[in-house]
C-alpha cells in the first residue's frame, strides 16, 4: 500500500457501519480554512440517546431524552473547547483535561499522561484526541490515541502524532476498525485524508456517508487563517435528521 496514499473520507466511513467516534483535523484544498470534524455514532439505546450542542464556541455532547439516560459517565461531555490560541477536540472528558493542562504549561501529550482508555470492558473504547494550534496566519496539529495493550485492559499503550498542515490534506483517527463483538479498536496511524469542497459539501457528504441507523451527531468547523473567523455545521439524528446551521 502506498503510505503516501490520500484517501476520501466519505469513502472510508460509508464502507463502514460502526467506526464509533471520529476526529478529523486538517486543511481545505484552497489554504484558507482550519478544517475541524468530530462524530458520534452509538449501538445502545443509551448511546443514541444524545444530540450535540453548541454554545459560545463549546460544543458538548448532551442527552436527548433525560428521561432516559442510562449512564451519563461515558456519554456526555465536552467535545470541543477552545483556550488561546489552541482548540481542542476528544471524545470524552479528557477535553477538559487538555484544557486544564494547557491552562497549567502542560503539553498536549504531558496533559494526556494522566488520561487512559475507558473503562468499558471489554471493549476497552480508545480515547482519541486532537489539538489544533494556530499561529502567525496557519495553523499546526497534534492528534493522540490512548488504548489497552491487549485484550484484558492491563495497561495503557500511548500513540503521538504531530503534523504541519498542508492544503487539501486531513487525518482522520476513530475508535474502532469496523463493528464487531468486542468492537476492534483502530490501529496504525491516523489515515490520510482528503479535505475537499466548501464546509456544505464536506459536512454533507460525512453526514449521508455515516450509517444510518448507528450515526448519531456530526460537528464541522471551518475557521479562517486570515480574520480567526469560523462557520459551523452541526447535525443531530434526532432532532432534526439533518443539519442545523
Amino acid at each position: 500500500m502506498n503510505p503516501y496514499q490520500i484517501q476520501d473520507p466519505a469513502a472510508l466511513i460509508a464502507d463502514n457501519r460502526y467506526a464509533g467516534r471520529g476526529i478529523i483535523v486538517g486543511k481545505s484544498e484552497d489554504g484558507k480554512h482550519a478544517v475541524a470534524a468530530y462524530f458520534i455514532m452509538g449501538r445502545s439505546a443509551n448511546s443514541r440517546n444524545r444530540v450535540f450542542t453548541e454554545q459560545n464556541g463549546t460544543v458538548k455532547t448532551e442527552p436527548f431524552d433525560s428521561s432516559k439516560v442510562e449512564d451519563p459517565s461515558l456519554i456526555i461531555y465536552s467535545a470541543i473547547r477552545s483556550i488561546q490560541n489552541h482548540l481542542i477536540i476528544t471524545n470524552g472528558d479528557q477535553t477538559d483535561t487538555v484544557y486544564d493542562g494547557l491552562q497549567n504549561g502542560l503539553s498536549f501529550f504531558e496533559a494526556l499522561e494522566s488520561r487512559s482508555f475507558e473503562p468499558d470492558a471489554p471493549n476497552f473504547t480508545p480515547r482519541i484526541s486532537a489539538l489544533l494550534t494556530f499561529a502567525d496566519g496557519d495553523f499546526s496539529y497534534r492528534m493522540s490515541i490512548l488504548k489497552s495493550i491487549d485484550e484484558t485492559g492491563s495497561a495503557c499503550a500511548r500513540y503521538g502524532f504531530s503534523y504541519p498542515s498542508m492544503p487539501g490534506l486531513g487525518h482522520f483517527l476513530h475508535t474502532y476498525v469496523c463493528d464487531g463483538d468486542p468492537l476492534p479498536t483502530f490501529t496504525g496511524e491516523p489515515e490520510r485524508v482528503s479535505i475537499t469542497g466548501n464546509i456544505d459539501s464536506f459536512a454533507g457528504r460525512l453526514w449521508e456517508a455515516l450509517d444510518s441507523e448507528n450515526k448519531i451527531s456530526l460537528y464541522v468547523r471551518y475557521t479562517d487563517l486570515a480574520t480567526g473567523e469560523t462557520e459551523n455545521r452541526l447535525y443531530n439524528k434526532n432532532q432534526t435528521g439533518g443539519s442545523e446551521k
